[in-house]
C-alpha cells in the first residue's frame, strides 16, 4: 500500500507541475537548491540537486535530479526520491549509497523512491553526514547505470525547506 501512495504522490506531483503553479527558488545552498511550490492547495517544500557525474558516458541520461520533499499538510516528510531522464528498470531495484549506508529504493517510471519511512529516514540521516550520495539504477533498456550527487549545502538546504513548511 505505500508503494501504490509514494507512486500516486510522485505521480500527482509530475501532473500537477503542469497544472499548478510553477516552482518557487528560494535559494541555494552550495549544490543544493530550495524550491516550493503549490500542488492542489498542499505547499511542497523540497530541495534538489543534479548529478555532478553519470555514467556510462556514452549514453543519454536527460536530466537526472535527486530530491527530498516535505509537505506541509504532513502528507510526507523528507521524502528522498531520483528522478532520471528514462524508464528505470522495475525487476533491478535501484540502491542509493552514502558511506557504508545502503538503501533499495523501488522504480515507478522515470523515479525512484525508499520503500519504507525507517530507510527514508536513514537515508536522509546520512546525506546530512555524508560528503557524496551515489544512486545505482538499471534502464528498462539494461543499460547499468550510476550517478554521483555532491551532498554540500544538503544540511541548510533541508533546515530551510523544513522552515517554509512549518
Amino acid at each position: 500500500m505505500r508503494l501504490f501512495l509514494l507512486a500516486l504522490i510522485f505521480s500527482l506531483l509530475s501532473v500537477a507541475a503542469f497544472a499548478d503553479g510553477t516552482p518557487k527558488l528560494h535559494t541555494s545552498y552550495k549544490d543544493w537548491a530550495v524550491l516550493t511550490r503549490d500542488v492542489d492547495g498542499d505547499l511542497l517544500c523540497y530541495v534538489r540537486s543534479f548529478a555532478i557525474d553519470k555514467t556510462p558516458e556514452n549514453v543519454n541520461h536527460g536530466d537526472v535530479v535527486f530530491f527530498v520533499g516535505t509537505w506541509r499538510s504532513g502528507l510526507a516528510m523528507e521524502q528522498p526520491s531520483l528522478m532520471t531522464g528514462y524508464p528505470i528498470r522495475a525487476k533491478s531495484p535501484p540502491k542509493a549509497k552514502v558511506g557504508n549506508s545502503s538503501i533499495t529504493m523501488f522504480s515507478a517510471g522515470q523515479e525512484a523512491f525508499v520503500e519504507t519511512e525507517k530507510n527514508e529516514k536513514r537515508l536522509v540521516r546520512a546525506m546530512r553526514k555524508g560528503s557524496r550520495l551515489r544512486v545505482e539504477a538499471m534502464s528498462e533498456r539494461g543499460t547499468a547505470t550510476a550517478y554521483e550527487f555532491s551532498l554540500s549545502g544538503i544540511s541548510a538546504a533541508l533546515k530551510k525547506a523544513n522552515s517554509l513548511c512549518n
